[in-house]
């Protein structure tokens, strides 16, 4: 797979002086997803075919007891000696919150709208995008993190742009009660165009079903110039605790038998055919290759295949 990473010296920059805030897991966070723009955005753009990708750091957060959401059907002794073969600590994890951008002929896509307008804009400016500059956004699914950023201060954030979701997604939370749903999502309604599994999203881009995590959860296949990438979402939201061992249970599952059953085969299909992803909650900047490994999978990060 031939592609080309392009880098401005100001994100090479943000790169290298964000390394040593987020190889921690304590301390002040390097991104505070919940206090409104990132202090250092991040968008990290390569080339996909005659398709332009980028990946924006939209935030990033700490949290403890990582085994109260990943790992809990196992025990306490399994899940610290699986963290120390992987040089990762048993008792705190970094949250990572990637939505991607990407320019397919004349659109600006939007997947996903982090959790609040300020984090995604500011990471979208850094990649040299403007919100007006949005012509789709598509929301893989209705959790907060992915739907936070579609309103400002009570207006669409994206006020050109037109919507794309999933119908079995939309019909869950319509009928939910969930507030942020009637915040952010309802008020769109008219401006949406509902899909199934299969359906086209724009040119080059393809719905997946990858149901278990919500009802109607999706994933999105990007293709161009003979060149394949997965966007995965929320289907493995770990690199060790979720993707190496697709069993163990999360709990921002909705169905985890049927969670678990979707990160089999589409980390099967990934690991098998060679075709790189991008995981919505994966270490910055989230694209990497899935490898079969005994029972499970291996996540080999993104190096310089991309140049």
């Amino acid at each position: 797979m031939s592609s080309t990473i392009k880098f401005s010296r100001r994100q090479a920059m943000l790169s290298a002086a964000a390394l040593p805030i987020l190889a921690g897991v304590s301390g002040t966070p390097a991104f505070a997803a919940s206090h409104g723009a990132p202090a250092q955005p991040i968008a990290r753009r390569f080339m996909l075919g005659d398709m332009e990708v980028t990946t924006l750091l939209a935030g990033s957060m700490p949290r403890d007891k990582p085994q109260t959401i990943f790992g809990m059907n196992v025990s306490e002794e399994e899940f610290a000696r699986v963290s120390a073969e992987n040089f990762i600590p048993a008792d705190a994890v970094q949250f990572y919150f990637t939505p991607t951008v990407i320019k397919t002929g004349d659109q600006v896509v939007l997947v996903d709208t982090g959790l609040n307008a300020a984090g995604t804009t500011a990471a979208l400016a850094d990649a040299g995008y403007d919100a007006k500059d949005v012509d789709v956004v598509v929301i893989s699914h209705m959790h907060g993190d992915h739907i936070g950023g579609l309103m400002q201060d009570g207006a669409p954030t994206y006020p050109n742009a037109s919507y794309v979701t999933g119908q079995i997604e939309y019909d869950h939370w319509a009928k939910a009660g969930n507030e942020r749903f009637d915040q952010n999502m309802r008020p769109l309604a008219e401006k949406t165009t509902f899909i199934k599994d299969g359906a086209s999203v724009a040119s080059g881009i393809t719905a997946m079903a990858a149901y278990g995590h919500t009802p109607g959860h999706m994933n999105f296949m990007l293709e161009s110039g003979g060149q394949q990438m997965l966007l995965t979402v929320d289907l493995a939201n770990h690199y060790v605790w979720s993707l190496a061992y697709p069993d163990w249970e999360v709990r921002f599952d909705m169905d985890k038998e049927a969670a678990a059953a979707s990160r089999r085969k589409v980390l099967g299909m990934l690991a098998a055919d060679r075709v790189p992803m991008v995981g919505y909650h994966m270490p910055f900047p989230g694209a990497g290759f899935v490898q079969a490994r005994g029972d499970g999978f291996h996540w080999v990060p993104t190096s310089y295949q991309f140049m």
